[in-house]
C-alpha cells in the first residue's frame, strides 16, 4: 500500500485565520485523485479522530476540478495565544502523510 505523502502532489497546512487553520492534499491527476477518493480512506470521522474534536466541527470538502481534499478544522488555541505551539499552523498535516491508502 502507498500513503498519502507518496500519492499527493502536496499535502499542506496553513492558517485560515487566527481562530481557523486547514489542511489541504492535492493530487497531480483526476486518475490518482479518484482512486484515493473511491476509497474513502480521507473523511470527516478520521479527521474528527486525528485532531480530537466533534466531526460536527470538521469541514470536509472534495474538490473534484482540483483534485483535492481541503479540510478545515478549529485551532486549538487561537493563534499567538500563549499555548499555541504552531503559530502558522504549518505542521498540522503531518498525521496526513504516512496515511495508508488501502488498494494503492
Amino acid at each position: 500500500m502507498k500513503t498519502i505523502g507518496e500519492l499527493a502532489k502536496l499535502v499542506r497546512s496553513k492558517n485560515a485565520g487566527p481562530f481557523v487553520m486547514t489542511i489541504d492534499i492535492m493530487f497531480a491527476d483526476s486518475e490518482t485523485y479518484e482512486l484515493v477518493k473511491k476509497t474513502g480512506v480521507l473523511n470527516r470521522r478520521m479527521v474528527s479522530e486525528i485532531y480530537q474534536m466533534s466531526e460536527n466541527q470538521v469541514q470536509f470538502f472534495e474538490v473534484d476540478n482540483c483534485y483535492a481534499f481541503k479540510i478545515s478544522i478549529p485551532r486549538p488555541y487561537f493563534q499567538g495565544d500563549i499555548r499555541d505551539s504552531d503559530s502558522h499552523a504549518g505542521q498540522q498535516y503531518a498525521p496526513f502523510v504516512n496515511l495508508l491508502v488501502p488498494g494503492t
